[in-house]
């Protein structure tokens, strides 16, 4: 079942993934798997550390090739597109790293600037400013514009490394263990940030974490990955009420109370 949000087009599937394995060598990360995300749905990918969930996403970027199944994404199956093809739908999805990814010797500014100039579109400096003072906004950051990362906290990292995502105007994030590393407070602050990029950008998202809060707070709906497979799909009452014990486990493991 899916959490009903009205923001959510469920005749929509923006990524479509069936019968998608890989492996490396005797290493079995995904054995089959299948999942459907509709537009402007946050979906969590929730599983320990070593479980696959990287993996999925660098398939879906095109990253990685997958040895078996398929990945459509925005209508387009990305194993089969060519560099300029992957390149061009790449420019339509937001990548959330877990270390932030900002370049050391910029400052905010030139972070935000580079991937708009990068992508080759024509943007005057007037424009190029309202962009980036824009995407610093929606983060809560405006006053960092002239700092350099090293100046900045972890969380205030990876809110810069979101706007920077933010200022291409993507479809599609993925975010990758977005609270890893941060202290509760932050944490806080990174979820309702994800809840805020979904309501005012219209994205659909991908949420890679093993963090049971942020799977709470974010996640429209829930696919619990263990041993290669999606073990439970569905809202976050739907996955922590089944009996199965593994499932149980999991959520012991977290050390959380709903």
């Amino acid at each position: 079942m899916i959490q009903q949000n009205d923001q959510i087009d469920y005749n929509n599937v923006v990524i479509d993934i069936k019968g998608l394995k890989k492996s490396f060598g005797s290493n079995h990360v995904l054995r089959g798997i299948d999942l459907e995300i509709f537009k402007g749905e946050n979906i969590v990918v929730l599983g320990r550390s070593g479980t696959g969930k990287s993996v999925l996403i660098k398939i879906i970027a095109g990253l990685l090739k997958p040895d078996e199944g398929t990945v459509n994404v925005l209508g387009k199956n990305v194993a089969e597109l060519d560099y300029n093809e992957l390149e061009q739908l790449r420019l339509r999805l937001g990548f959330s790293f877990q270390s932030s990814a900002l370049y050391d010797s910029m400052t905010v500014r030139e972070n935000l600037a580079f991937p708009l100039q990068r992508s080759g579109k024509r943007i005057g400096s007037q424009d190029l400013n309202k962009s980036i003072e824009k995407a610093l906004d929606d983060v809560g950051l405006s006053q960092t514009i002239d700092q350099l990362p090293s100046e900045l906290s972890g969380g205030q990292r990876k809110r810069i490394g979101i706007a920077r995502t933010l200022i291409m105007q993507p479809e599609i994030m993925l975010y990758d263990e977005p609270t890893a590393g941060l202290d509760p407070i932050t944490s806080q602050e990174i979820n309702d940030l994800i809840n805020q990029v979904q309501e005012r950008y219209h994205t659909s998202s991908i949420i890679i974490t093993h963090d049971l809060t942020c799977a709470k707070e974010t996640g429209n709906r829930l696919a619990v990955l263990l041993d290669g497979i999606f073990l439970h799909v569905g809202t976050f009452e739907e996955v922590f009420e089944n009996q199965d014990e593994r499932i149980k486990n999991f959520y012991d493991y977290n050390f959380i109370t709903t």
